[in-house]
């Protein structure tokens, strides 16, 4: 049987959100942290600090004197709990944190900064502020800002998509 001739499809447009010269939310919040990330770890290297450590430190300083449970440096730093566990491993075994027993819940225990820890923080803070200073420059301080309280409020908007996602597979 003869082949007959179709026509060609017409190429699918593109609507805006998929068209190439756009730019999307996703793929430049993962470049700007995949960039940043890598930046504060090579300065960081020296002074034996990971960027995820260095996060931690900080959220305990933040909580003294009472100090955070695992759960809670886990929520604050927004990570997994394997990872934060690990972390907090390898931070305890270099003399950073300790471990005291909850005062409340028997199963639970709290992280205080050591004064290693506060000292480890404080060498890598000036590279953090440093890091930050350089990214940031370039735009009047209410820009900055601006931009910093922006970027707070697409994470509160991301961790409340993710909480109505939750309740809905709950259900």
């Amino acid at each position: 049987m003869p082949r007959r001739h179709q026509p060609a499809k017409p190429a699918p447009t593109l609507s805006p959100i998929d068209a190439p010269s756009r730019r999307r939310l996703p793929i430049l919040l993962r470049h700007a942290w995949f960039n940043l990330n890598q930046t504060f770890r090579r300065r960081l290297a020296h002074t034996g600090v990971t960027p995820d450590q260095f996060t931690a430190l900080r959220t305990l300083i933040e909580h003294e004197p009472q100090g955070l449970t695992q759960s809670g440096l886990n929520r604050l730093i927004v990570s997994d709990p394997n990872t934060i566990a690990a972390l907090v491993e390898r931070m305890e075994s270099m003399g950073w944190i300790t471990r005291v027993r909850h005062e409340k819940d028997g199963r639970a225990y709290r992280l205080r900064l050591k004064p290693a820890g506060r000292e480890t923080y404080e060498r890598a803070r000036e590279i953090a502020i440093a890091l930050q200073t350089e990214v940031l420059a370039g735009w009047s301080e209410k820009k900055r800002e601006e931009f910093l309280e922006d970027l707070a409020c697409v994470a509160d908007r991301c961790r409340a998509a993710a909480q109505v996602k939750e309740k809905e597979e709950a259900k």
